[in-house]
């Protein structure tokens, strides 16, 4: 359980919640201490003031009577009404002169535990009068609680209510944990699926926020990498298709020569020349792909001269665009300025896009290869009036062994690699390449290569 994140999540979140409560906790019960020790001192001060003014207005009646205590029960009854106290006024040998409660009567001893207050007369000579016992009533003592009284009910509050924010606290915790997560469980279970072999898993998270953020992310991810397996599959299928057709030939051709049914003549030996020259331009292809998307091209970068570099790759497709009837013209300015490049590579990389174009443009159709500046780099585009490209197939055209007509035989068809060895080799270069094409009128692959340092 321990290794739950909700679990985990709720023990963290309760650790401050406790923290901060209890922090708050002392902190008003040590503001709450002092202010009942201030209240504390105001009470005893009151208190102190009440039972000297119940003295000075007993002795005046004293006083008034001519030294006697007639009639000061009415006395006795007004201020502890007045006050919410019991008095008792006794004489000087505890014998009861008034009770504020009738519960003893006039000349009845007085029975008590606690030190009387005595009520003295005189300045040079002190007359000891009476004592009094005063003590707050059971009905007025509500409305004078003790400050020690006080201060324990408000820190009992404060405890209660410290622990139901405690408890609320807790609840929500939980909740909001579990909230977070379950969606991310959601996502580890889908994950372990995926990584056992099931690419069609995907995360359904209706909320907003992180999570959604990251479900989101994996279920690209998935999309990615089910199309990657895809390729892949496509790849070892195609590479087999690809490897299949030479080799057939050369072995039905060998077995042929082997049973005596064919000749080892010069034209049965072309023909086997030109099977092995297809399997070893395949190979070579597989090979300069892999190196390409491993990073590992050698490439020797100098300054070009792009127009001269078009012109003489252009001039080595002219029997061909001849022999269709296909017009090809170039236009590149002289004042283009050099470029940085690896000639060699940049030339593979325009042939391929001559050759798509060769193929795919029909008897009178037109080629034009153009050079231009570009967002501080050099553009060469490559453009058709052929049959052009799928909207749907756009997104895959620079994908290995990828072919719009897959019924195309690989004579007619290529292998399907010079397109994404195109791509890998610009962006050697640290350039772009994309296409703009549409079904039934022609296509136009452009690619940027970086201008010559100080140019």
């Amino acid at each position: 359980m321990i290794d739950k994140l909700w679990f985990r999540l709720s023990l963290a979140f309760a650790v401050i919640i406790v923290v901060t409560v209890g922090t708050i906790y002392y902190f008003v019960s040590q503001r709450v201490e002092v202010e009942m020790q201030y209240y504390e001192e105001i009470s005893e001060e009151y208190d102190l003031q009440q039972i000297r003014s119940i003295q000075y207005r007993l002795k005046n009646h004293w006083w008034g009577q001519g030294g006697d205590w007639e009639e000061v029960q009415d006395v006795i009854d007004g201020i502890a009404s007045a006050s919410g106290t019991s008095i008792v006024l006794t004489d000087a040998d505890d014998m009861v002169i008034a009770d504020s409660q009738k519960e003893y009567e006039t000349g009845e001893p007085y029975e008590t535990d606690t030190q009387g207050l005595n009520l003295t007369v005189g300045v040079t000579t002190i007359t000891l009068i009476g004592k009094l016992y005063i003590s707050r009533t059971p009905e007025a003592e509500p409305y004078f609680a003790s400050p020690q009284r006080l201060s324990t009910a408000v820190n009992r509050s404060l405890l209660l209510g410290a622990s139901l924010a405690i408890v609320m606290a807790l609840l929500l915790t939980f909740v909001l944990s579990r909230r977070i997560s379950s969606p991310i469980g959601v996502l580890a279970r889908a994950a372990r699926r995926f990584g056992s072999g099931d690419l069609s898993q995907r995360v359904q998270f209706r909320g907003k926020g992180e999570v959604r953020q990251l479900a989101e992310a994996f279920n690209s991810m998935a999309d990615d990498l089910e199309h990657a397996e895809q390729l892949r599959r496509d790849l070892v299928a195609d590479v087999a298709h690809e490897l299949r057709t030479p080799l057939s030939h050369i072995q039905g051709y060998l077995e042929a020569i082997r049973d005596r049914v064919v000749k080892p003549d010069a034209a049965t030996l072309r023909s086997l020349d030109e099977e092995t020259t297809l399997l070893s331009r395949l190979v070579d292809e597989l090979q300069e792909l892999s190196l390409a998307e491993a990073g590992e091209l050698k490439l020797v970068f100098q300054e070009e001269d792009i127009d001269k570099l078009v012109k003489q790759t252009v001039a080595g497709w002219q029997p061909q665009v001849a022999a269709k009837e296909i017009s090809l013209s170039v236009d590149v300015p002289d004042s283009l300025p050099p470029v940085s490049i690896d000639w060699k590579r940049i030339t593979e990389v325009l042939n391929n896009l001559l050759e798509n174009a060769v193929v795919h443009t029909g008897k009178g159709g037109a080629i034009n290869v153009a050079a231009a500046m570009q967002d501080g780099q050099i553009e060469v585009r490559v453009s058709d009036t052929g049959e052009g490209i799928p909207a749907e197939d756009l997104p895959n055209i620079f994908e290995r062994f990828y072919r719009v007509d897959r019924s195309r035989a690989r004579a007619t068809g290529g292998s399907g690699l010079g397109l994404t060895i195109a791509k890998r080799l610009v962006e050697a270069h640290r350039g772009t390449i994309e296409v703009q094409s549409e079904q039934g009128k022609g296509s136009s692959f452009s690619f940027t290569v970086p201008i010559a340092d100080g140019h």
